[in-house]
């Protein structure tokens, strides 16, 4: 089953403002939307959780095999004008967002290339929708602002002026992030510090539910 259409990506232009990025609805096929949902990983929890903290079906796995394809690489290496042969990859999942979620940021500058792809049916709340800004200062003041939804894709070239956040949104957000990083120590950091937290907040929810006991 071909999971991405990556001949929209390869068609797509380059946007330029407020920083290099792409936005392409639909870029997960619609079939295989629906069945990477029915294997996605049940997360009760907010926060980014590596791969090797989750359980997930084949479907879902065949999505992480394109992510990490060849062609998949040398499509955005491409569409960017930067060489990613070599670099090592990271990919998170998030399945709920918390009230805290969503602060301004520019993600770390180990990380080359952000890439988010939404799987969520559909999205009618104002919150949880991605905005790319023009400060790091004022959510208000975006130029483009995404729905994280129907297989939606949204990457782009990290800097230290690469902003983007979101309104306050509780639930369940699904949203897998993939990116290209600098250095095998990067993404060994990066897999620590995340497997760490999804460690902490799991002990947590099981402190509270003991307690409540």
């Amino acid at each position: 089953m071909e999971v991405f259409d990556l001949k929209t990506f390869r068609a797509t232009p380059l946007s330029k403002t407020p920083y290099e990025h792409l936005v392409i609805p639909g870029f997960i096929r619609p079939a295989a939307l629906k069945r990477i949902n029915a294997d996605y990983p049940a997360i009760g929890e907010s926060g980014s959780f590596p791969l090797a903290k989750l359980k997930f079906g084949p479907e879902f796995q065949g999505m992480v095999d394109a992510l990490e394809s060849d062609e998949f690489r040398e499509a955005f290496a491409e569409k960017f004008a930067v060489d990613l042969s070599d670099r090592p990859t990271t990919i998170t999942v998030r399945g709920r967002c918390a009230a805290g979620n969503g602060s301004i940021h520019t993600d770390s500058a180990s990380k080359i290339i952000t890439i988010l792809l939404y799987t969520n049916s559909t999205w009618d709340n104002p919150g949880g929708r991605l905005r790319l800004l023009r400060s790091g200062s004022d959510l208000n003041d975006f130029a483009v602002e995404v729905p994280p939804a129907e297989g939606t894709l949204v990457a782009f070239l990290r800097s230290d002026h690469s902003w983007h956040g979101h309104l306050p949104f509780i639930g369940e957000r699904r949203v897998i992030q993939f990116n290209w990083v600098t250095t095998k120590g990067s993404q060994r950091i990066a897999m620590i510090r995340h497997g760490v937290s999804a460690t902490i907040k799991r002990g947590l929810k099981l402190f509270a539910r003991s307690d409540a006991a």
